[in-house]
């Protein structure tokens, strides 16, 4: 179990444990740069540890869905194993891996923004081992959705109910031996998510435009939809977020928050075939740039379009420049995802949760973020 442990570890970590070593600078550097600045925030304990399950068992997720970690799996799967260690051992790494390099630095946020309890902070922490056992438990039932949807559902009824009583913290402690007891009779293989998928997508998509190929490409990934449909519900709230700001700011802050949709813009990254396909064949910056910047931009609309229109429901006052800023802010934060992915795609990353959580993917809403506090401040 030992050697399991070590080799899931050096697939997660780097070989030399890279990230590890990376991660806890970067979580002191971000703790102390928000706590010298006094920013303070009410954050009730529910929403506190809510916020630790969703985030740590939506990256164990995300990695255990991830394609290439089906490729990492294969060759594991064709060594003869113990079905109980290699899940646990497999579990154990993923689980590190997503404390330490992704719950880890939320944690310095929410730690820096205000004062907890030693209790309130060891039931944050149990949250966090919690997350990563049930995650990997939904995921190992996943074809019995049924159990698994009254599983969840009983989940979040404990952290919405309860998360401010003290019957919360022995709930959760029960509920991650009941998540424990459940990996341990759980198959190996049902961690392993065959490429057949991916043979038959590129049989499809042999001859065909460049926009059907995009289409189709998140129509197979329901990970990438799925963040796609989170950004679309989340323009739907955010002008209950912006009621107390000016309208006209809070529209060119909504457009800028809105072109961070990761998936979108790390289509080539994510493929490395694809993107030596591309490159190979002839006049390809044209013939796929131009479809892959259109698909971004219409995506980025629809989004707007739903802010704008829940706006207009909430507030109204939607005026004729906002129509326009939405054109303008979806076109340019689809140029600059486009111009990044071709001269500078994202290489060297592991697993896929790195690659979505690069810091790339920041420097276009960054840089619409500025460009909103720009126009406002001129207007």
């Amino acid at each position: 179990m030992k050697m399991m442990c070590k080799a899931f570890a050096k697939r997660f970590f780097g070989a030399k444990y890279e990230r590890l070593l990376r991660a806890f600078p970067v979580c002191l550097l971000v703790y102390w740069g928000l706590h010298i600045s006094g920013c303070q925030m009410q954050i009730a304990p529910f929403i506190f540890y809510l916020m630790i399950n969703t985030f740590t068992a939506g990256i164990v997720w995300e990695a255990l869905v991830s394609k290439d970690n089906a490729a990492a799996m294969q060759n594991m799967v064709m060594l003869p194993f113990d079905s109980r260690k290699f899940t646990l051992s497999y579990v154990a790494s993923l689980g590190a891996y997503a404390l330490f390099t992704k719950t880890a630095l939320l944690m310095a946020v929410l730690a820096a923004v205000k004062e907890w309890s030693p209790g309130e902070i060891f039931t944050g922490l149990l949250c966090g081992v919690h997350a990563v056992l049930m995650a990997a438990a939904v995921f190992s039932l996943r074809k019995h959705w049924p159990a698994v949807g009254i599983f969840i559902l009983s989940v979040l009824g404990i952290v919405l109910l309860l998360g401010n009583t003290s019957w919360f913290a022995p709930l959760t402690a029960a509920n991650m031996v009941f998540s424990f007891l459940l990996l341990l009779h759980a198959d190996a293989y049902s961690f392993y998510l065959q490429k057949e998928r991916n043979i038959r997508v590129r049989r499809r998509y042999q001859s065909g435009s460049v926009g059907r190929y995009l289409f189709r490409y998140l129509k197979c990934h329901k990970n990438y939809l799925l963040n796609t449909a989170v950004m679309w519900c989340a323009a739907g709230i955010l002008p209950l977020l912006f009621k107390d700001i000016e309208n006209q700011f809070a529209v060119l802050i909504g457009f800028a928050l809105l072109s961070l949709n990761t998936p979108l813009g790390i289509l080539l990254s994510c493929d490395p075939d694809l993107e030596q396909a591309v490159r190979f064949l002839p006049n390809q910056r044209k013939a796929f740039c131009v479809p892959y910047c259109l698909f971004i931009f219409l995506c980025n609309l629809t989004a707007d379009g739903i802010f704008l229109g829940s706006l207009q429901f909430q507030k109204g006052g939607v005026a004729v420049w906002m129509l326009a800023a939405a054109v303008f802010f979806a076109l340019q934060s689809a140029i600059g995802s486009v111009f990044l992915e071709w001269f500078y795609p994202i290489r060297n990353w592991n697993t896929e949760s790195d690659l979505w959580h690069h810091p790339r993917k920041y420097m276009v809403p960054a840089a619409m973020l500025l460009l909103a506090a720009a126009v406002g401040a001129a207007f």
